[in-house]
C-alpha cells in the first residue's frame, strides 16, 4: 500500500502578512483589506496571529525599546483600539520575557489602566485591520539605543546596611516628594504652591546628597543608568529644553529624541527618580500658570494663542534652567567636590557611550513679547530652593 503527503501551503497569518505587511503595494489601504479579509474568514488563525503579535513585541526589546516607548508611538500614529491591543500583546509576552528593572515592572503595571473595562469587540474584519495597522507600525519601528536594565538596583542599599537615603528611607522619601508635588500642583494658591515645591526641591536635593555621601563610604558596583521621559506636542521643543534643565542641575544628562517624543537621561538612579518628579511637577505648574496667563491675554484682548504658549514655554524653560543652574553650582559644598565629579565622569562616559553623536538645537518660534514676560514671572514663582549644605566635621 502506498500513500501520498499533500503539500502544506503557507498559513492564513503568513498570507495575510504577506499581502498587508510584507508586500510593498502601493495601496496601502487595499493591501490590509485583503489581509484582513483573509484573517476575518478564518477564525482558527486567531491563536497564531496573536502569537506572532507577541513575537513582534520581544523583538522590540531586542530593539532597545521599553513598553512605555512603544505604546508612546503607537497612541501618536493610530488609536485608542491599537494601544489597548498593543498593551494586551505586551501583557501576553510578559510572563515569558527575562527578569527586568523596576522602570519595566512600573511600564508594565501602567498598562492595567488601558485594559480595564475593554470595550465590545467589533466585527471580525473591524478587529482584523486594526491588529494589521498595529503590526505593520510595530516591524517598522528602528532600533534604539538599549537601556542598561538593572534587575537588582535596589540591592546595594540593602547590602550595605548603610542608611540615610538607603533602602527603605529612600523610598519614603521619594514618597514625601510625591505628595508635596501633588499638593502643588493641586492648590489654587500661589504662595501655598512655592512653599510646597521649595520643600519638595528640598527634600530632593538632600536625596541627592544622601546617595552620594553612601557611595563615598560603600561604593556601589552600579553604574549610571538611563530612563526615557516621553516630551510630547505641542511645543515640544521648550519641554525639551526644561527637562534639560532639570537634567543637569541633577547630574544626569538628557538625549532629545524628537521623531519619537522621548528625552533618554543618563545617570545614577536616585537622580533619575529625583528628574522625573522635577520634570513632572514644574511641567504641570507651567501649564497651569500659563492658562492664567493666556485667559488674563484674552481678556485684554489679545488672541495670539500659539506664538504666546510657544514664548511662554520657551521662557520658563530658560528661567528655570538659569535658577537650577546658579543653585547646583553655588551650594556643593569641597568635601562633596571629589564625590560629584567622579559621578559626574561615570555618567558622562556612560552619555556619551549611548550617543556618541549628538546636536544642538536651538528654540525656534519665540515672538511674544508678553508670552516670554509672562513665562519667565511664572518660573520666578517655581522658587528653587538652595542645596541643603553638609554639615561639617
Amino acid at each position: 500500500m502506498s500513500s501520498t503527503e499533500t503539500p502544506t501551503g503557507p498559513s492564513t497569518v503568513e498570507r495575510a502578512f504577506r499581502t498587508a505587511l510584507y508586500s510593498g503595494a502601493d495601496s496601502a489601504d487595499a493591501s490590509l483589506d485583503t489581509g484582513a479579509s483573509l484573517l476575518a474568514a478564518d477564525p482558527a488563525a486567531d491563536a497564531d496571529l496573536a502569537r506572532r503579535g507577541e513575537e513582534f513585541v520581544a523583538a522590540l526589546w531586542g530593539r532597545g525599546w521599553q513598553p512605555a516607548d512603544v505604546v508612546r508611538v503607537v497612541r501618536r500614529e493610530l488609536d485608542d483600539t491599537a494601544v489597548r491591543l498593543l498593551a494586551g500583546l505586551i501583557r501576553a509576552q510578559a510572563p515569558r520575557d527575562r527578569v527586568r528593572g523596576r522602570r519595566w515592572r512600573d511600564q508594565l503595571a501602567q498598562l492595567d489602566e488601558l485594559l480595564a473595562d475593554p470595550p465590545p469587540r467589533p466585527d471580525r474584519f473591524t478587529h482584523a485591520t486594526a491588529v494589521l495597522e498595529l503590526y505593520r507600525l510595530l516591524l517598522r519601528l528602528p532600533a534604539l539605543e538599549p537601556l542598561q536594565d538593572h534587575p537588582h538596583a535596589s540591592g546595594r542599599a540593602k547590602a550595605s546596611g548603610g542608611s540615610g537615603a538607603s533602602g527603605g528611607s529612600g523610598a519614603r522619601m521619594l514618597s514625601r516628594i510625591r505628595a508635596l508635588l501633588a499638593k502643588a500642583e493641586a492648590t489654587g494658591y500661589p504662595d501655598e504652591a512655592e512653599a510646597l515645591s521649595a520643600k519638595a526641591q528640598e527634600l530632593m536635593a538632600k536625596h541627592s546628597v544622601d546617595e552620594a555621601l553612601l557611595d563615598a563610604a560603600t561604593p556601589a558596583p552600579d553604574a549610571p543608568g538611563a530612563c526615557r521621559i516621553g516630551v510630547e506636542a505641542p511645543y515640544e521643543q521648550a519641554k525639551a529644553v526644561l527637562l534639560d534643565a532639570v537634567a543637569s542641575a541633577n547630574h544626569c544628562r538628557a538625549v532629545w529624541n524628537e521623531p519619537f517624543c522621548f528625552s533618554t537621561v543618563v545617570g545614577f538612579e536616585a537622580d533619575l527618580e529625583v528628574v522625573e518628579l522635577l520634570y513632572t511637577s514644574l511641567l504641570v505648574q507651567a501649564q497651569s500658570a500659563m492658562t492664567r496667563a493666556e485667559a488674563a491675554q484674552r481678556a485684554g484682548g489679545r488672541k495670539r494663542t500659539k506664538t504666546f504658549r510657544q514664548s511662554f514655554l520657551a521662557a520658563y524653560a530658560h528661567r528655570v534652567g538659569t535658577r537650577l543652574a546658579e543653585a547646583a553650582g553655588s551650594q556643593v559644598t569641597d568635601d562633596l567636590l571629589p564625590v560629584l565629579a567622579s559621578r559626574e565622569v561615570a555618567v558622562t562616559a556612560a552619555a556619551d557611550r549611548l550617543f556618541p553623536d549628538t546636536v544642538s538645537t536651538r528654540l525656534r518660534g519665540v515672538s511674544d513679547a508678553a508670552g516670554w514676560t509672562e513665562g519667565a514671572r511664572a518660573a520666578d514663582r517655581a522658587q528653587m530652593r538652595s542645596r541643603p549644605r553638609l554639615p561639617s566635621e
